[in-house]
């Protein structure tokens, strides 16, 4: 197989886990929906770094895949860091089309670049966006992003020179690397997940044995008990929308902290309605008398 084939084969492969490794972490499928900017502004850079002579190519990569990421995050919704680098990844992906299709040369290792790229600039401009309210503080970070930026595109050459590996590992490397860091992500925040609903639990907005079976990264995509297994995938990306509204009011500023607890008032009365539903399915089909949790 060809390069150019291989190379776009692993654009299409990349994008299904990406998606799929993205549903594992929200239980959500609306991905595509909000990466319709990133693809456009991901095949935009991808042109531009074809033409773009005058700079090297891992150059122009890094910094024009962090102003994408800029552009996306600012147009988009509010997002983790992780989800910034899943958008990122996918501009990053897009980007490497016109130069798989047009460059003529060492197209495995261009896509592997512009992947590496758009990931740590996702990344990176979220976290500034998400963690720092100083403009001047956020524009080092920028800046910061834009420098690891160039340099994860320079790392699969690196790779390639120094340690001999070839441009179908680094490819397929690259393609691997993303999905599973988006997992690992999942998994690391399972104890802040677990201890935020713990609280509500004690707060007396869920039950306590929904706690493990709603934060547990494997756990929560089974039934857990409910009547209705979509119904409790519902449940688990309310209660998750609740963790993450209360981590995040700890860092922003007053007003916004306001509008997330509304959110996460409204949410808790959703989660309290979907329960009392699914214990009268679960009596109902036992023939048991239903539990008054009024």
């Amino acid at each position: 197989m060809s390069d150019p084939v291989l190379a776009l084969i692993l654009v299409i492969v990349f994008f299904v886990v990406v998606t799929l490794a993205s549903y594992f972490k929200t239980l959500e499928r609306g991905l595509w929906v909000e990466a319709r900017l990133p693809l456009i502004a991901g095949a935009i850079c991808g042109a531009i770094i074809h033409f773009a002579r005058f700079v090297p190519a891992f150059v122009a990569t890094g910094i024009l895949l962090t102003i994408a990421a800029l552009y996306v995050r600012l147009m988009g919704r509010e997002s983790e860091p992780s989800d910034g680098m899943i958008l990122g990844a996918i501009t990053g992906a897009a980007a490497s089309l016109p130069l798989v299709l047009l460059s003529g040369e060492r197209e495995l290792l261009r896509f592997a670049e512009c992947v590496l790229a758009g990931a740590v600039a996702g990344y990176g401009i979220t976290f500034g966006l998400t963690h720092v309210r100083d403009k001047v503080r956020q524009a080092a970070i920028d800046a910061i992003t834009a420098a690891v930026a160039v340099a994860g595109a320079w790392l699969p050459a690196l790779l390639v020179r120094t340690w001999r590996i070839s441009d179908r590992q680094v490819a397929i490397g690259a393609a691997s690397l993303v999905p599973l860091l988006i997992i690992a992500t999942v998994f690391k925040q399972w104890p802040s997940v677990r201890a935020e609903l713990r609280h509500e639990a004690a707060l007396g907005f869920i039950d306590d044995e929904d706690v493990r079976t709603t934060a547990h990264p494997l756990l929560r995509l089974g039934r857990a008990g409910w009547h209705d297994a979509l119904a409790h995938r519902e449940f688990v990306r309310m209660a998750n929308k609740i963790a993450l509204r209360k981590r995040q009011q700890r860092t922003r500023p007053e007003e916004i902290a306001r509008l997330y607890q509304l959110e996460v008032i409204k949410l808790r009365m959703q989660m309290q309605e979907m329960t009392s539903i699914d214990r009268r399915m679960r009596a109902g089909a036992t023939g048991s008398q239903p539990v008054d949790v009024s």
